[in-house]
This record gives structure tokens, sequence and C-alpha cells, in this order.
């Protein structure tokens, strides 16, 4: 006997269990998304499988928590054909519910035991938000390190800041810094001054501890930056099918990166309305809030376009570019793009310097100070905010620099 879920789903029984009344409604919600019909037929085939499995197991719908999750999947693993976007698919369910109010919210996680190392961190993590007022990826960059240092000094033992001294500082900076990058170790210095900074601000600490933390050398312009090569941008380009919607967009990216060197996190944050059609020119959100005004040329506006018209799914999103699966949303941020980048480089099988976007910024920046440009004209497209962050593509020019390389005494003729 066929059962009529909603306009876009037929299950061949009658489903059963404490989620069985709702599934009507998610499926409607999953349609309102821009989920495929068989990914709706999916998802609520699995949720009337894990509503079956709820009343097997006498579970009550005000009684389901994300605890039962994963032993559905058990379950599913044991008796039934489990495919890879089950755990997903029963989490999105729940999360539905909850928004609906069926499912109550989980209940808050157990206080950490006080002076603990975790109850200590919460209590820095409180005091970044509150009294400091810093971003959440500060908060979220800063929390690991001091963590970290607590857990190298204490253990797992109650937390003194009384008892901290230099020497524990400069021990712990001595044993992480080598085992980071450069510019992580300069994180990490820079996360425990704010620590300490704190922790002598609680009145706990009575020494300036954090000048004691030992300073990361930072060598200025230490390296030279990795830009991929024009043929290998072609190359790149070359390889994407624009048949497709998902080719459409990635074509578009691309270009964006190599013709106007834009940032990942840029990309992704480009709203419909930062594209001025009649002027030709974009407005790009840099860093720190910065806004960048640029000449939009004829082919990235085409490639823009033509994703516009027929590859962009429909959403209320301002964004330009979107997921390509459902729900069709913006990216959560820059790392979205990397992947991009990195699956289509993949695709290409092109030998570039790295698999990250920024080597499409270098090649950019590389390209006009060998074609003439001036480091003023550079900084100024990649809205550079200080001279000295352009300098560093003084040392990318090899061939130049050999022409006005004196022999060596002695050497060939």
């Amino acid at each position: 006997m066929n059962v009529v879920i909603n306009s876009q789903v037929v299950l061949s029984r009658v489903p059963e269990g404490p989620i069985a009344p709702y599934l009507g409604m998610f499926a409607d919600s999953l349609d309102a998304t821009g989920y495929t019909v068989k990914w709706i037929h999916r998802q609520v085939l699995l949720g009337a499988c894990f509503s079956r499995w709820l009343r097997q197991n006498a579970v009550a719908l005000q009684d389901i928590t994300s605890d039962h999750l994963p032993r559905y999947l058990r379950y599913r693993s044991r008796h039934l054909q489990p495919r890879d976007g089950d755990h997903a698919a029963i989490a999105h369910l729940i999360d539905f519910l909850r928004r609906e109010g069926v499912v109550p919210e989980e209940r808050l996680a157990a206080v950490p035991a006080p002076f603990s190392v975790e109850y200590r961190v919460l209590a820095y993590e409180v005091y970044l938000r509150e009294a400091r007022a810093l971003a959440t990826a500060t908060i979220v960059t800063y929390v690991p390190f001091v963590r970290d240092f607590l857990k190298h000094r204490f253990g797992a033992g109650s937390v003194k800041l009384s008892c901290l001294s230099a020497a524990d500082v400069v021990r712990f900076v001595r044993h992480q810094a080598p085992r980071l990058h450069r510019k992580r170790a300069k994180l990490m210095t820079t996360a425990l001054r704010s620590f300490l900074s704190y922790a002598r601000f609680c009145g706990e600490v009575d020494v300036d501890l954090a000048a004691a933390v030992p300073v990361v050398p930072n060598w200025s312009m230490a390296s030279i930056p990795r830009a991929i090569a024009p043929e290998q941008v072609r190359q790149v380009l070359a390889s994407i099918d624009r048949r497709s919607a998902t080719g459409r967009r990635d074509y578009a990216i691309v270009l964006l990166l190599a013709r106007l060197g834009l940032r990942s996190g840029e990309v992704a944050s480009l709203q419909l309305d930062d594209i001025d059609w009649k002027a030709g020119q974009l407005s790009v959100h840099g860093k720190s809030g910065h806004r960048n005004e640029l000449p939009l040329p004829a082919d990235v506006g085409s490639a823009i376009a033509a994703y516009l018209k027929s590859g962009r799914p429909p959403s209320t999103s301002r964004c330009v570019f979107l997921r390509a699966r459902a729900p069709a949303r913006a990216f959560q941020g820059g790392c979205a793009v990397g992947t991009i980048v990195r699956h289509r480089l993949q695709r290409s099988d092109v030998d570039a310097p790295t698999f990250g976007a920024h080597q499409f910024r270098h090649g950019l920046a590389t390209e006009m100070l060998r074609g003439g440009a001036s480091l003023g004209e550079i900084g100024d497209l990649l809205g550079h905010r200080h001279p000295q962050t352009t300098m560093i593509y003084t040392k990318v020019d090899i061939q130049a620099l050999r022409k006005l390389a004196l022999p060596w005494p002695g050497g060939a003729q």
C-alpha cells in the first residue's frame, strides 16, 4: 500500500514511530531548501526507518537526543545497507524537529570542575568575548594554545595561576615553537601574552609574566611567493567543463582569482550588489573592512553572468557564489573556495607550486611586475594597505636579476 507523504514523496509502507507525523513537514522543508526529488525521497525514507527504530526501542518524541543518532547508525550498519550520507541526513532531521519545537533542545553540558583546565579556559573565553569583545575567529585561535599551556604546566590537576613563573612560560614556548610554523608560533606567543595579562587582570598573578614570553623571530620577506605560471592558469581554465552549472561557477571563481588577484575570502563574500554592470566595476570587501573598487574585465564579467543566468540555484542569499549541492546557500568562508581550487588543480593535472588559491594572486602580481607595472600599481590592484606588503614581489623576477648580476671572478668567460 503506497502512502503519500507530500507532493514529492510516496512511500511503500505506512510510517511508524514518534517522528512519522512530521515526515511530510520535513519533506516540504527539504523541497523549499532546494534538494532534488531523489534526495528528498532518500532522506524521508531514512527518517521513516529511524522513526520505526525509535518505536521498537520505546523512545518517546520528547526523549530523542543526539545520542540516539550513533546508536541507530550502529544498528543500521549491522542490519541494513548504510550509506555515506546517513549521519548527515538523520542529524538534519533532528535539527528540523528541534527548530519546530517538537524535540527539546539538548541539555547544557556539565560545568567543568572548579579550577580545572577546562574551567580556566572557559573563564578566559568569556573574558575575551565579553570584556574584550574580540572576534570569534580570534577566540578560536587563542583558546587551544592556552589549553595546551595549562595542561603542560598543571596536567590534569587543579590550576593555580598564582604558581605560574617565567620559567614555566619559557619552558612551554621552547617545547612548542620548534614544532610549529613560524607564523603559527607567533600566534601562540600572542595568545600566551593575552592569557597572562588576563591572569594579572584577575589578580591571581602579581608580576607581568606576559613580558617573559619569548619573541619568535620574524624575518621580513623571508620567503619567495609561490606563483602559478600563466600557461598553468590557462590549462586549469581549459580543463573546466562549462556545460555544467558547477563548471560555470568554478570557471568564474578561478577567473576572479587569476585576473583580479582576489583572496579566497573576498570571492566567497562577493555580493550581487557589489557588481556594477553598467560601469564595469567590482567592489571588493578586503581585510579589516577595507573596500577596493576594481575594473571588471570583460571575460570575468561574462563568466559571472553565465553562472548567474544558468547555473546559480534559486536562493534568497545575496552572495554571488553558492553551494552546488542543497541546501543552496553561501559559502561558509574562504576555505570553500580553496577546496574548489584544489579540486580543479587535481582534475587538470597541472603541476602547480601549491594546491592553494593564493598562488593565483602571486601569479598575477609576478606577471604585472615583469610587464613593467610599478609596485604601487600592483599594490592598488591587490588591495595592499602598506607598500611593504608589495615589496616581496621584488624577489620573484629571477631572470631580471640575472641580467644585473656581475660575473664571478675567475668564472667562465
